[in-house]
């Protein structure tokens, strides 16, 4: 089999290139500057359906995406922001479509409001984005599932990897050098590491089971406070954290969904392995980073 991978530069595309390793296929990485692998800018179609069909995968991983939610805000950045999430996506689906490839689309709870209690379904399409990053992301969904039909749509969400940053490496960062400090508590979600999430990605690449997911690590749904008081207590930190509301933490441009509760239970119904608890990966993941802190 072989996988072409955008965004090997980010924190999952760079796990999923090690994962397809570890199996014997082969992975071709692709992003925006590359020194290894294959410099692409998925906002230039002719440049991706060239690739594309010069390299004949049997599967795209598309990872490559805008990612800084509160950039995006910024009103001389949302015509980008689409621009890559949106038609970015779009040129590869198209690509795929030419090709008969299998895509794999990487999204976000993002798409959804964030209200209410309950876990969202992967096929709920109660969308209403409540950001410029939630609504390119949707975007591109939407390019996908009307382009194709051998597609995999995965909404993941609170995401860290070894490669780049994230909320873990913030918190350490900041557990070293104060002696307290303030994580809201009334957003809820569960954390998704790249490692396990790159071994589901191909899990489901070998397969024929098309449709919506969602995936994250199990482990039962927290806030970002319980996450970071498991993350300190791991890390063997003092800091102490204290709860607050996200009307008190503010600074945030760009509006978060307070339920970023997932349903996963169709990955099980589907076949597939779910992942680890996040507590397990959030241990492992500390062991994989250790010496950096």
């Amino acid at each position: 089999m072989k996988v072409f991978v955008t965004g090997v530069a980010g924190q999952l595309g760079h796990d999923v290139i090690d994962e397809l390793a570890k199996r014997g296929y082969e992975g071709i990485g692709s992003d925006l500057h590359l020194k290894d692998g294959i410099s692409m800018d998925i906002t230039d179609p002719e440049l991706v359906s060239k690739t594309l069909i010069a390299v004949k995968p049997d599967v795209v991983i598309h990872c490559a995406a805008w990612t800084a939610v509160d950039l995006a805000e910024e009103a001389d950045k949302k015509d980008l922001v689409m621009k890559i999430n949106s038609m970015g996506t779009q040129y590869i689906a198209d690509a795929c479509n030419v090709l008969n490839s299998k895509m794999i689309y990487l999204s976000t709870d993002y798409v959804f409001d964030g209200q209410g209690t309950n876990p969202w379904h992967p096929d709920c399409k109660d969308y209403r984005p409540l950001n410029v990053y939630g609504a390119s992301k949707l975007a591109g969904e939407q390019a996908v599932a009307k382009t194709l039909d051998k597609y995999f749509i995965v909404r993941i969400a609170w995401v860290f990897g070894r490669n780049g940053k994230n909320f873990i490496k913030t918190m350490l960062e900041v557990g070293k050098t104060h002696d307290t400090v303030r994580v809201v508590n009334d957003q809820i979600g569960t954390p998704t590491y790249t490692y396990d999430l790159a071994r589901l990605l191909v899990d489901m690449a070998e397969t024929e089971k098309y449709g919506y997911y969602h995936a994250t690590n199990e482990g039962g749904y927290i806030s970002w406070y319980d996450f970071t008081k498991e993350i300190y207590r791991q890390a063997g930190y003092s800091t102490k954290v204290v709860p607050v509301t996200t009307a008190e933490y503010g600074l945030s441009k760009a509006a978060r969904p307070f339920n970023s509760r997932l349903d996963k239970s169709k990955l099980a119904e589907q076949g597939f392995k779910l992942l680890p608890t996040w507590q397990d990966a959030l241990s492992r993941y500390l062991k994989e980073i250790e010496g950096s802190f």
